[in-house]
C-alpha cells in the first residue's frame, strides 16, 4: 500500500514529450482538481523558457527533472521511455509511462528492479483502450456470462503506414525496436489479453515487405489460450485506411467492437455490436448496437493514477505487471517466426 498524499496541496507535474500525446495529457491533468502541470519538456524548444500561464518548459528532460516535481508524465519515443522512467523513479517522483513501456522485455524488466526500490512511489503505464466505454461494457458483459464463454476472436488493427515511416525513429529498429505491432497491435493483443487471459501458445508471420524498414508493417498472429480459445491477430501498416474492428464470438452470442474514438477520428464512429445466438437458419435474427460519442479514455485514465496517489491505493489498470506480461506477448510472436527471428536475433522472452 502506498502513502496517500496530503489533500491540501496540487501535485506538481511535468510532462517529458510535449507532442500530440503530452499536450492531450495535460488537459487530463490539469482538470483534475489536485494536479497541475507546472513544467514540460520537447526537443522542439529551442531553449527554456515559460508558456502564458507559467508553465516552464524545457529542450531536455535532464533539465525537466530539475524543476522538482511530484509527478512525471513521460510521452517519449520507446528507445528513452524506459531511462527516463528509471530516472523519474530514482528522484522519488510517480510515473505514469505511455505504451510500449520500451523497446524491448528487458528494458521493462530494468523498471521493475528500480520500481521495487522505491516502493513509495506509484507507476503507471498507459493502455488507454482499456478505458474507452466500448470495452469497459464489453469486459462487463463478459464477465457476466450472459452472452456464455468465449469462443474465439478476431481483431484488426491498422494504419494507413507509421508515420513518418519514410524515416523517423518508428521506422529504425534500434530507437523503436518494434514496428507495428509493436506501436499499435499492442493495443489489440491487451484487449485480447484482457479478455482471455494469457496465451500459452503462439503462431505468426511477420512481414517488412512492402516499406522495408528494419521492422515489421505487418503482423500476422493465432494464438491459443489454457481454455482452448483462439485469438487471430492482424496489426498492419499496409490497411491503407485506418481501421479498428474486434469479433469476439461466445457460447451465446456474439460482441463486435467497431471502431474507436481517437483525436484524429479516422477510425470511424466507436460502436459495439451486441449479437444473442439463435437456433434460427439465418442466424442471429436482431442485434443491439450502442454508439459512443464522447471518448472519457484520457480523463478516466489520469483519474485513476491521481486516485492511486491521493489515497495510497493500488494501480487498477496498467501496472508495470501488465506491461511486461504485454511486451513478453508481443516479443513471443516475434519469437514464433522462425526468419523473423533468425534475422533479428530475437531471444525467446519466456527465458530472458
Amino acid at each position: 500500500m502506498k502513502k496517500a498524499q496530503s489533500k491540501n496541496r496540487k501535485l506538481k507535474v511535468g510532462i517529458a514529450g510535449y507532442g500530440v500525446v503530452g499536450k492531450r495529457r495535460r488537459e487530463c491533468i490539469d482538470l483534475h482538481p489536485q494536479m497541475k502541470t507546472v513544467a514540460v519538456c520537447d526537443k522542439r524548444f529551442k531553449k527554456a523558457g515559460t508558456m502564458d500561464g507559467g508553465v516552464r518548459y524545457f529542450r531536455t528532460y535532464e533539465d525537466l527533472l530539475k524543476v522538482g516535481l511530484d509527478v512525471l508524465f513521460v510521452s517519449l519515443p520507446n528507445y528513452l521511455a524506459a531511462d527516463v522512467t528509471i530516472a523519474a523513479l530514482e528522484k522519488g517522483m510517480h510515473v505514469f509511462c505511455e505504451k510500449p513501456p520500451g523497446r524491448s522485455v528487458a528494458d521493462i524488466q530494468k523498471v521493475i528492479v528500480v520500481e521495487k526500490q522505491h516502493p513509495g512511489a506509484v507507476l503507471k503505464y498507459g493502455f488507454n483502450h482499456r478505458y474507452h466505454d466500448s470495452v469497459r461494457e464489453a469486459l462487463k458483459i463478459i464477465q457476466s456470462k450472459e452472452l456464455g464463454e468465449i469462443v474465439n476472436l478476431r481483431g484488426v488493427y491498422g494504419k494507413s503506414k507509421i508515420i513518418p515511416f519514410s524515416g523517423g525513429w518508428r521506422a529504425e529498429r534500434r530507437y523503436a525496436g518494434g514496428g507495428i505491432l509493436l506501436d499499435q497491435g499492442i493495443h489489440m493483443a491487451d484487449l485480447m489479453r484482457l479478455f482471455c487471459g494469457d496465451f500459452l501458445e503462439v503462431k505468426s508471420f511477420i512481414s517488412n515487405d512492402y516499406w522495408n524498414h528494419d521492422v515489421e508493417d505487418n503482423a500476422y498472429a493465432i494464438m491459443r489460450d489454457a481454455k482452448h480459445r483462439v485469438a487471430i491477430l492482424h496489426s498492419s501498416a499496409t490497411q491503407w485506411q485506418h481501421r479498428f474492428s474486434l469479433d469476439i464470438a461466445l457460447t451465446e452470442g456474439y460482441l463486435v467492437l467497431q471502431g474507436i474514438l481517437s483525436g484524429s477520428k479516422s477510425y470511424g464512429e466507436e460502436k459495439l455490436l451486441i449479437g444473442r445466438r439463435s437456433e434460427s437458419h439465418a442466424g442471429t435474427l436482431s442485434e443491439q448496437t450502442i454508439a459512443y460519442l464522447d471518448d472519457h479514455s484520457w480523463k478516466s485514465e489520469v483519474d485513476e493514477f491521481a486516485e492511486a496517489i491521493l489515497k495510497g491505493e493500488k494501480i487498477k489498470s496498467g501496472t508495470s505487471q501488465d506491461a511486461l506480461a504485454i511486451m513478453k506477448l508481443v516479443y513471443r510472436i516475434y519469437f514464433a517466426d522462425e526468419k523473423w527471428r533468425q534475422q533479428f536475433s530475437i531471444v525467446d522472452p519466456d527465458h530472458q
